[in-house]
């Protein structure tokens, strides 16, 4: 099943816009991902949410807003917090990987097949078949 990133943005406006795709699309909703990653000695979250084909597709569109959220072990942030709630209302959980950072890939192209090969190696998402 092949699978792509849909980036929506750093994770600012686009946090709301991901919400929203969420809330329209209940029914195909896979899995959401809480990504973090260091630059430096700044850490960030990439909000990212996998969600099922749509009728004969093998298409998963996994749409993500990347590396714009500072992240704090204790205390989330606001759009964390408000990505969090929209996940328990499907009583589900985001699952938290620990990744690169995406400045360290030559392009993003580069990065995103990255993060596909750990979601399939995690199982978090199905092999390509």
């Amino acid at each position: 099943m092949p699978q792509q990133f849909i980036e929506l943005g750093e994770g600012y406006g686009d946090v709301y816009e991901l919400l929203e795709i969420i809330k329209t699309n209940q029914e195909r909703f896979h899995q959401a991902f809480l990504l973090t990653s260091t630059k430096g000695d700044k850490k960030v979250i990439s909000l990212a949410v996998a969600f099922k084909p749509v009728g004969e597709s093998k298409f998963m569109p996994i749409y993500i807003c990347r590396e714009g959220i500072p992240y704090h072990d204790g205390e989330p942030t606001k759009r964390q917090k408000m990505f969090e709630a929209q996940i328990e209302q499907l009583d589900r959980k985001a699952v938290v990987v620990e990744i690169k950072h995406s400045s360290i890939f030559s392009e993003s192209k580069l990065f995103y097949q990255y993060l596909i090969g750990i979601l399939r190696l995690n199982n978090y998402i199905p092999a390509l078949a």
